[in-house]
Parts: structure tokens; C-alpha cells; sequence
């Protein structure tokens, strides 16, 4: 699944009149980078959210016949659902008891997924995302087996902490998750509805399941947030 619904506050003036999924950088837009990025791992059957400028989205999938992939939406037109309610409103859309990746439009990576898999059936783990050793406003907390332990804000100080420990190492949030299926079952069994972050979901059920944090510091990462980052990404991903 790659979310593509969000408004790019960040992104404007673009977002304006267009929504950031269909922003270019060299030549190809973020929606079309991303579903090529997951071919590239032999991903094609791939599910679409979208909000904002929702019909420029679903024109461009149409246009370009899914870019190869078999592309499935999910309409949040009504209401903008964040990441952990857009995931949980596309339950229906998910092959049953299989295990999937989620991603985000505007990141772009070349992060290997076979390695992130591989690292996540090591791992006997529930969810396994990829991180990287770098700065950032929020941290992911992790034991030094590569656990999930918590969340800080380095801005304003505030943590939330799943596993008390007296060490923590923190890493960065790549946007890049393995999920079993059963992540839909504890989303509901844990009373979140509506609209909700994935970051909460793993907080919540962090002490009681495996959640992972696959280290992949060194591969291109950039996050297509504000205009000025495109040319970051066009120096990148050619």
C-alpha cells in the first residue's frame, strides 16, 4: 500500500491545485517513482489511498493503465483517515493472511526490501520498518536488539516509552513497513478507529509483540516533503 491521501501542507504552492502524489521529480511523478520502486522487488498488486485532489490521482492511474501494476483504491474522500486509519480502512483490499509493505508517496529510497523481508522472518516479528541513523525532529527508541522501546520528540523533550529501559538507541523513521496480516486484528482488538498514526499503533502494542527496526543507514533516502527537497531527489533518482 502506498499512502498517497495526505494534504502536502508542506508542499505548496503544488498542493494548491494538485495533490503531492503526482509531484515531479525527473520527469516521473512520486506515485509513479514508488510503484516502480515496488516492481523492482516483484511487488505489482499495490493499493492506493487517496483525499485530496483524489479524481487528479485516480485520472493519472486510468492514463497511465496503473504503470504496469495492478492498482487498487481506497476512496478517503469523506475523511482524511492518517496512516493507522487509512491502513485499517483498506482491510478489505489485502489478500487474507498474507503479509504486505506499506510505504509512503513522498519517500523516496532505495532501500533493499528483500533485506528488510529477510530481516523481518529472522526477526519472528509482527511489524518490521526500516530506519536510518539521522536526524530528525522525532526519534524511534530501540533496544540493542533492534526492538522497539519507545518514542521521543527531541523538539519539546516528550517521550512515550513501551519498554522502560535504562539505554535506549535512537533512529530515525523511513517510512518502509512489513506487517503481518494480523495487524488488522490487534488495530481492533486495541480501540483504534477513525482517524489514527501507525506510530500509535506501534507504541501500543510494542510491549506485548515483536515491532522492529531494520537498520539501513548508508542507502538513498529522501524525504519529497517541501519543494525545495525536489532538487535533493532529482540529484538522487534520475
Amino acid at each position: 500500500m502506498i499512502f498517497s491521501a495526505g494534504l502536502g501542507t508542506r508542499f505548496k504552492p503544488w498542493t494548491d491545485k494538485h495533490p503531492k502524489a503526482l509531484a515531479i521529480v525527473n520527469g516521473k511523478p512520486l506515485l509513479q517513482r514508488n510503484i516502480e520502486y515496488l516492481q523492482q522487488h516483484n511487488i505489482k498488486d499495490v493499493i492506493v489511498n487517496v483525499h485530496h485532489f483524489a479524481e487528479q490521482i485516480e485520472d493519472a492511474i486510468v492514463e497511465n493503465d496503473g504503470w504496469g501494476s495492478d492498482l487498487l483504491v481506497s476512496d478517503e474522500r469523506d475523511e482524511l483517515l492518517d496512516t493507522g486509519g487509512g491502513l485499517l480502512k483498506a482491510e478489505e483490499l489485502f489478500n487474507p493472511e498474507e503479509k504486505f509493505i506499506t510505504c509512503n508517496v513522498d519517500i523516496l529510497t532505495d532501500l533493499d526490501i528483500n533485506k528488510l523481508l529477510k530481516f523481518h522472518e529472522q526477526s519472528n516479528a509482527m511489524i518490521s520498518f526500516a530506519v536510518t541513523n539521522r536526524k530528525t525532529s522525532r526519534n524511534l527508541l530501540f533496544d540493542e536488539e533492534n526492538r522497539l522501546c519507545g518514542w521521543r520528540n527531541n523538539s519539546t523533550g516528550e517521550e512515550k516509552i513501551s519498554i522502560p529501559g535504562k539505554k535506549f538507541i535512537e533512529k530515525a523513521y523511513s517510512c518502509v513497513v512489513v506487517f503481518e496480516y494480523d495487524i488488522f486484528r490487534l488495530m481492533k482488538e486495541a480501540g483504534f478507529t477513525g482517524k489514527f498514526s501507525l506510530i500509535d499503533v506501534y507504541l501500543k502494542l510494542a510491549a506485548d509483540h515483536r515491532i522492529m527496526g531494520y537498520d539501513h543507514t548508508g542507502d538513498k533516502l529522501v524525504d519529497v516533503g517541501k519543494p525545495e527537497s525536489v532538487a535533493v531527489a532529482e540529484s538522487l533518482f534520475r
